[in-house]
């Protein structure tokens, strides 16, 4: 055998197996369920990384990978190759600093479907439109955003080791989106508790601006504690007047398909029919309709 032939001839190994290792949850086709998981694969795709990524999908599906903790700006992960110890990986993206957090949490905060949808826990469709409004994006825009390394002697980056951390992030995206928040610098409870208390802030200034319009006085909260939750004279000649609304389930509509299903029936169409239920009630009550002639009509539907 000749040299250029000995120096061109590699034996490839497997590595070994992990009995208990984190396997992909997508045994084939794309990894990553949501929307958001599945733009996080589009944009490493996007930086032509080539068959490195193909090889550690390969690896997340077989559990190569021993451990994955996500901290702000950083990923470390254990992932066992042909040695017998596991190289140690990290991926690191720089955190948004505080000032420009404020900013995004500014933009979140000023749309009320965002903020519904983040304090419920879900990820809105266009989260990233409040990055860019601040000038931010909430994933890497290049290649280069992203430093990463590995204890294994392959020089590519990413190396199949990395590339399989990549994939089973966009799984642990899946399970939790603020993970992503995590990633650039902000926590679950630090997102919520801004937007709660910019919404509270908003809420507060829009009430004190119309009772200034009226000429009546706000009382702030802190001086009417002891008396919050008692019904005041107020109460007597309060009435409700409902009409039905314009758009039937404007916010459900607005939401689209809920992540949840019982059976094959989407949450979101199951909450209709009971919100519907719930309006003719409404209606009906304050129509002054006897529960008689409520339970008649209903029997006859």
């Amino acid at each position: 055998m000749g040299w250029d032939s000995y120096w061109g001839y590699y034996k490839p190994t497997k590595p070994k197996e992990v009995k208990e290792g984190i396997k992909a949850k997508s045994k084939r086709g794309a990894i990553g369920e949501t929307w958001w998981s599945k733009r996080w694969i589009a944009v490493l795709e996007s930086f032509n990384m080539g068959a490195r990524l193909t090889r550690g999908r390969s690896y997340a599906r077989k559990g190569q990978v021993v451990s994955i903790d996500v901290q702000k700006g950083i990923v470390t992960a254990n992932v066992q190759g042909t040695r017998s110890k596991p190289y140690s990986v990290r991926i690191q993206l720089d955190p948004i600093s505080e000032p420009n957090w404020e900013k995004v949490t500014e933009a979140m905060a000023s749309k009320a479907i965002f903020a519904a949808n983040l304090l419920s826990g879900e990820m809105p469709h266009d989260i990233e439109s409040a990055f860019s409004e601040a000038g931010l994006s909430l994933f890497p825009s290049s290649k280069n955003e992203l430093a990463t390394n590995c204890s294994c002697p392959d020089w590519a980056n990413p190396c199949k080791h990395i590339a399989a951390v990549y994939y089973l992030l966009a799984e642990r995206f899946d399970e939790d989106p603020f993970l992503i928040f995590k990633l650039r610098g902000r926590t679950k409870s630090e997102i919520i508790d801004a937007l709660r208390d910019k919404r509270a802030s908003s809420a507060e200034s829009e009430a004190i601006a119309s009772a200034s319009d009226t000429g009546e006085r706000v009382i702030p909260l802190s001086e009417c504690l002891d008396s919050f939750w008692h019904a005041g004279d107020a109460l007597d000649s309060f009435s409700v007047n409902p009409n039905r609304p314009e758009v039937e389930n404007a916010i459900l509509k607005r939401l689209g398909d809920a992540p949840f299903a019982i059976g094959k029936a989407n949450l979101a169409s199951l909450l209709a029919k009971a919100y519907e239920v719930a309006s003719s009630a409404a209606l009906q009550k304050a129509a002054g309709e006897s529960e008689e002639d409520a339970e008649t009509k209903n029997a006859t539907k």
